[in-house]
Order: C-alpha cells, then sequence, then structure tokens
C-alpha cells in the first residue's frame, strides 16, 4: 500500500490549506473553502472536515465563525511580536502614515457630525489625521472604502456600520489579521471587536419612565430601519424590559418597525400617519432624529398639537447642533465623547500593538434624556 494512501483523510485536508497559506494562496483574513468546498474536494463526509478544521482551529491556523466561515488566523509567534511597535512598522511599512480611516453611512445628520467632531478633537492631540468615506449605507460600498483606506495607508479604522443582516467580510478579515479597528454605535453579534456605542436599552427604559410619569400609557416606539439591527432590537428590549417593570401589558401594535417614510407630500396615505391621527398612541419614542421630525411633522399636518395631543421623544437630537435650541425631548447619546473615546481606543491599539492581543474593549456610555418642549402630561 502506497505511505500516502495511510494518511488520513482529516490530515490531507488539513495538509491542504497549510499549503495553501505556506504558498502565500491565502493570507491572513482570508476565507478558506467552505465545508462544503471541500467535501467535494475531497469527496469525504461532513464530519471529516469539521475533524480538519477544528484541528486547524485548536493550532490556532485558522479562526471559525459560526455561520459565516472559517478565516486564516493573523496571529504570529510570540517571539516575532513586539508590543512596543506600532501595527504598520510591524508589517514593514517604513513610514508611519498618521492617517486614521473614518467610514460612515453619510454625515447628513447632527448625530454623525458631533460625532465626527469628538474624533477629530482625539486624533488632532496626537498628531493624527482622518480620511472619511461614505458607504451610502450600502454594505457593498462599505467593503470598498475599507480597501480603500487601508490601501492608501492608514493604520487603523474607525467603523460606524452598515444597518445589515449578513456581516461585512472585510471587518471580518481585518480582525483575523489583526489590523486595528474600532466599531462606533453598532457591533457584530457574535464576533468580538473593539467597539463603542451608547447604552440602547437603558436610553429606551429612561424615555418610557419619563412618559411613564407623565401619565401616558399608550407609548409606541417607532423604527425605520427596514431590519432588526442589534441597535434597534437593544433598544426595543429596552422599551419592554420598562413596560414590563410597571406591571404594563405589551402591545406588539406599538413596536411599529420595518417602514419607510420617503416623502411626506403622500403622508396622508402612509400607515403610520393613519396611526397618528388616530391617536393610537399618545406618546412616540423614535430610534432616530429623522423620523422623529417626520411623526411630529405628520401630527401637525393631523391638526393635533405637540405636546397636548401627542409627546415625542427622539434618540438623537434632530433640530439643533446647539443644545440650548433644541425643542425635541430626547436621549443624549454623548456622540462627541463617544468620537473622542472611539479614537481613543484605535491610536492605544495601534501604538500599544495590540491589533491581534486577542483582548477587546467594549464600552457602553451612560445615556441621559433631555427634556425640551415636545412631551408633556397626558391630557384627560
Amino acid at each position: 500500500m502506497n505511505t500516502i494512501d495511510r494518511i488520513p483523510l482529516y490530515q490531507k485536508i488539513q495538509d491542504y490549506i497549510r499549503e495553501q497559506i505556506d504558498s502565500k494562496g491565502l493570507k491572513a483574513g482570508d476565507r478558506i473553502p467552505t465545508e462544503k468546498e471541500l467535501m467535494e474536494l475531497f469527496n469525504v463526509s461532513k464530519i471529516t472536515v469539521v475533524n480538519a478544521l477544528s484541528g486547524l482551529a485548536n493550532e490556532k491556523i485558522i479562526n471559525r465563525v459560526p455561520g459565516r466561515g472559517s478565516f486564516v488566523s493573523g496571529r504570529e509567534p510570540e517571539s516575532q511580536q513586539s508590543s512596543a511597535v506600532p501595527f504598520a512598522e510591524r508589517l514593514g511599512s517604513k513610514v508611519q502614515t498618521r492617517i486614521i480611516g473614518l467610514v460612515m453611512p453619510s454625515i447628513y445628520d447632527y448625530f454623525t457630525i458631533r460625532l465626527i467632531e469628538g474624533v477629530q478633537k482625539a486624533l488632532g492631540e496626537k498628531g493624527y489625521r482622518s480620511m472619511i468615506l461614505l458607504s451610502g449605507g450600502e454594505i457593498e460600498k462599505e467593503k470598498e472604502a475599507i480597501k480603500t483606506l487601508k490601501e492608501i495607508g492608514a493604520e487603523g479604522l474607525l467603523i460606524f456600520p452598515v444597518d445589515e443582516e449578513q456581516y461585512n467580510e472585510e471587518i471580518l478579515s481585518m480582525k483575523f489579521a489583526g489590523f486595528p479597528f474600532v466599531l462606533i454605535d453598532r457591533y457584530l453579534p457574535g464576533v468580538e471587536t473593539n467597539y463603542i456605542a451608547a447604552d440602547g436599552r437603558k436610553g429606551a427604559s429612561l424615555a418610557v419612565d419619563y412618559l411613564w410619569e407623565l401619565g401616558h400609557r399608550e407609548i409606541a416606539i417607532c423604527s425605520d430601519s427596514p431590519l432588526q439591527t442589534v441597535t434597534v432590537q437593544e433598544r426595543i428590549e429596552g422599551y419592554m424590559s420598562a413596560l414590563k417593570d410597571k406591571g404594563a401589558l405589551i402591545n406588539p401594535a406599538h413596536i411599529i418597525t420595518d417602514f419607510r417614510v420617503e416623502s411626506l407630500k403622500d403622508a396622508e396615505a402612509h400607515p403610520l400617519y393613519r396611526y397618528v391621527r388616530n391617536k393610537m398612541a399618545t406618546a412616540y419614542i423614535s430610534l432616530n432624529g429623522k423620523l422623529a421630525v417626520q411623526i411630529y411633522q405628520m401630527a401637525r399636518q393631523a391638526g393635533l398639537a405637540i405636546p397636548d395631543d401627542l409627546s415625542i421623544v427622539s434618540f438623537d437630537d434632530p433640530t439643533s447642533i446647539v443644545e440650548e435650541f433644541s425643542i425635541f425631548t430626547h436621549v443624549k447619546q454623548f456622540e462627541i465623547e463617544m468620537g473622542y473615546r472611539a479614537a481613543g481606543m484605535l491610536l492605544e491599539t495601534i501604538q500599544g500593538g495590540d491589533g491581534k492581543s486577542g483582548k477587546y474593549a467594549k464600552t457602553l456610555i451612560d445615556p441621559e434624556l433631555v427634556v425640551r418642549q415636545t412631551t408633556g402630561s397626558l391630557r384627560k
């Protein structure tokens, strides 16, 4: 019998993947062939492939993400690492660009404007500058932005991820390659990364508690996100928990999601307008500033007075970058502080060489409720 025939099938798979990595066919952060592809390539069962991949994962050669696939690990032997050397220099770069990439869906609201202000302040204090690319809320454009910023020599990235059910593979690739990045406002469920956000559960709870004190019992929560993202889910969980603590029943009709308000020109035909006009709820918690303004305008269009007939609490302040001139009661998320701390977290990772350490900082900022003119006591 030929010696090669005695090699266990799972080991043949492992040798194949090692060979791909050694020959530079696969690099750190690259996705390896799927379980199905390996089954077909080697004509073996799924359990054989799983055993092979489990062995490689135990050896730290690959990283496995449930439901997403397996990726080449970026971990180097300890002897080759130096915590004092920045990531870019460990890669062989002789010149530090001192550029930090910032990937945002847009910069058309006060939330992101204030967020960027905090980022710029932190980077400026350390002699870094930023380059901002917009994803437009599209995951493919987000991938392109990440690739572009890395190609021009950004030493690290700050990413406000797109609302998507599927993960951005470029983010997963950076994680496994050890490239420094910090996620802002959103995170990837089941994937350990550096991230910073306001505590959405607490924010929603603060809004419910205040409206309850004002006498409101029919409190709706609204999100125009087309997907049940982590951010939306956490805020709805906070809303439901706060109502349960008061012994209130949860009315599913008051959890209004999965819709868009494209224009108020035809507002009367929109289901949300009819909901507002018919006073199905006496108070609304909007999960973003733009939607809060739209609810406000719908109420006025329906002949309702704010806050006499309807109260509105907004996540994010939609009306003014100067706090004193705001008219909306809102959940303040300290965007400037969030941006400042996110940038500081990233720079510490870069300077400390912790991109591959496997240690991740998860920071939740306590929000505050700022009471303004869009909320009032329930009229009898």
